[in-house]
Parts: C-alpha cells; sequence; structure tokens
C-alpha cells in the first residue's frame, strides 16, 4: 500500500504581524507613520515549509495545535485557500502569535508571542502515528509538543527533517531535534563556531547531512564525506525581504531529497528556493513552483534537470 503524503509537516503554525520599519535596529521614538502599512496573516515556520513543498508538487499535509480564535480562522484559510491537509488539535492557549519587523533592506527582527505555550501542550500520539504510518518523511518543527513526538516518527520509521533556526549551539532545548532526524538545518547566525556545531550534530545523532545556510554567504553541507560550501544563489528579482528564506531552502532541499537527488543537488534547489523567498514581501505568500526550480537550475548547471521520484501532489 503506498503512502498517502510525501510530507508530513508538524509544528509551526500561526500568524505574524508585519510592520514596515525604516531602519533596524529601529530608534526609539514616540511614533513612527508605517508605509506600506501593517498587515496580519498566515504563515510561520511550518505553514511556509507546508506552502513551499506543496508549490513544488509534493503531497503534503501539516499536523499542529492551533486556538478556536480569529488567528486559528487565518490558519484554516491559509490552508484550504492553498488545497494543503491540515489536521488541527485544539491549543488551549490560542493561536501562535509573531511581530515581524521588516527594514528596507529586507532584513527581519521576530517578536514571538510566548505566552500561548503551556507545558501540557500536547500532539495526540495516536494521531501522530496514524499520520506518520501514511507518509514518506517528516518535517518537524523546533516547537514544544513536536519535541514529544519524536520518538513516534521514529518508531514509524520514517526519514525526519527539522529546522534549528538560530540556535546558538548551546541551548539544550534544541538537542532532542538535532540528535533526532535525518536531515538537520541551522542557520549560522548565533553559531560561534558552525563547522563545530554541524560536526557535533553528525557525530552524536542520527543525521546524515547537516545543512548550514548563512545568508549572503551561501550555505554549508556537511556529511561523513567531509564539509562543502554551496555558493549562494542570486535572486532574480530585488530582494525585498528575507521572511520564510530558510523554510524555501528545506523545502526546496527536501524535494531534491525526495526526488532522488544527490546532496549537492539537494542544496542546489534550496538555495533557489531560498533565492525566490527573498522577492517576495514578507506580506505575500508565495513560493516557487517545480517548472520555475528545475529551468532556473538548468539554466545556472547547463544540465537539463528533470523530478526523478514524481510527488503525489501536483
Amino acid at each position: 500500500m503506498g503512502n498517502a503524503y510525501d510530507v508530513l509537516v508538524l509544528g509551526g503554525a500561526g500568524v505574524d504581524t508585519i510592520v514596515y520599519v525604516p531602519e533596524l535596529p529601529l530608534p526609539y521614538a514616540d511614533s513612527y507613520m508605517i508605509r506600506p502599512g501593517i498587515e496580519t496573516r498566515a504563515g510561520q515556520t511550518g505553514d511556509f515549509v507546508a506552502l513551499g513543498l506543496s508549490a513544488l508538487g509534493l503531497s503534503t499535509h501539516h499536523l499542529d495545535m492551533i486556538g478556536d480564535d480569529p488567528s486559528g480562522d487565518l490558519v484554516r484559510a491559509f490552508h484550504r485557500d492553498r488545497g494543503i491537509g491540515f489536521t488541527e488539535v485544539p491549543l488551549p492557549g490560542g493561536t501562535k502569535r509573531a511581530v515581524n519587523l521588516v527594514g528596507p533592506d529586507g532584513r527581519r527582527l521576530s517578536l514571538y508571542d510566548d505566552s500561548r505555550s503551556r507545558e501540557s501542550d500536547r500532539l495526540p500520539e495516536d494521531v501522530v502515528r496514524s499520520l506518520a504510518s501514511v507518509s514518506r518523511h517528516a518535517h518537524v518543527s523546533l516547537t514544544y509538543p513536536c519535541a514529544f513526538a519524536l520518538p513516534q516518527l521514529q518508531e514509524a520509521g520514517l526519514s525526519i527533517s527539522t529546522d534549528l533556526h538560530d540556535w546558538d549551539g548551546e541551548n539544550p532545548y534544541h538537542e532532542p531535534f538535532a540528535y533526532g532526524a535525518d536531515l538537520v538545518f541551522v542557520s549560522t547566525t548565533a553559531l560561534a563556531d558552525t563547522e563545530k556545531t554541524m560536526r557535533r550534530i553528525l557525530e552524536r545523532g542520527r543525521a546524515e547531512a547537516v545543512i548550514a545556510t548563512a545568508g549572503a554567504e551561501g550555505a554549508y553541507l556537511l556529511t561523513a564525506d567531509g564539509l562543502v560550501h554551496i555558493p549562494v544563489v542570486e535572486p532574480r528579482k530585488p530582494v525585498v525581504d528575507s521572511n520564510g528564506a530558510g523554510d524555501a531552502f528545506a523545502s526546496g532541499f527536501l524535494f531534491g531529497r525526495l526526488t532522488g537527488e544527490d546532496l549537492r543537488r539537494c542544496a542546489l534547489y534550496g538555495s533557489v528556493a531560498g533565492a525566490y523567498a527573498c522577492t517576495v514581501p514578507a506580506t505575500g505568500c508565495d513560493a516557487i513552483d517545480r517548472a520555475g526550480l528545475l529551468a532556473e537550475v538548468a539554466e545556472l548547471t547547463g544540465d537539463p534537470v528533470s523530478a526523478r521520484g514524481v510527488g503525489r501532489g501536483k
């Protein structure tokens, strides 16, 4: 019996309020006049990974906890309008929210509302096991309930990926994710020693590859064969916002992995998808599609490319 889903995304559903500011850091002032305005829209890390995977033609299902509130309605509409399957579990504290300050150069400062989470928050084990049993791969967001779902995913025999985002390499909260996934993404932003942290993940956990994204410096890919640098891909349009670029990179990489490409090609897919995301305004929700990704990769490499393992989606 085949799997219903290429990827099960766990966690990372929520709502962001986007505020464009004249500069970052933002100097103190009594008030600022903001243009193009302030907008609230659904789309946090899990939402964007699910969007990116779905746009690339992989059958994707998202599982997370959200509230019975207007923010939750935005999250529901985000998935419904894009045809992305979504299983919701009630979140007593209400849907997760954040405020993103976005500067003119596209840099972002996120303020996360930490009052939504409770110690008792859990994704039901039977729901996790049921969805895992019909999925090829699981991408696990760095949210509290997901840490308790990792053992069920491992028992189900799925391949697992996670994104540690701006981990400093020391905070113990991240370690179950870092050491419990087969593909580990991390930003270099807060790492004092990027290679040392990457090697520790590879040595202590189950990862076959660790990928560190470094913005304008490109990315780094570490496997048992060694560390390689992945050159940056220049966006085809002006950079307007970095929000979601890491999620897009992960989506592109996973698309390559699930269609049978080697890890370097996967990293190139991720770089192209991440570059595209930087051209999308923070108030928008868009992702590169399969045809666009493969066409740009073919142009960059001079090689015709095709996805060998066609997903169950588009």
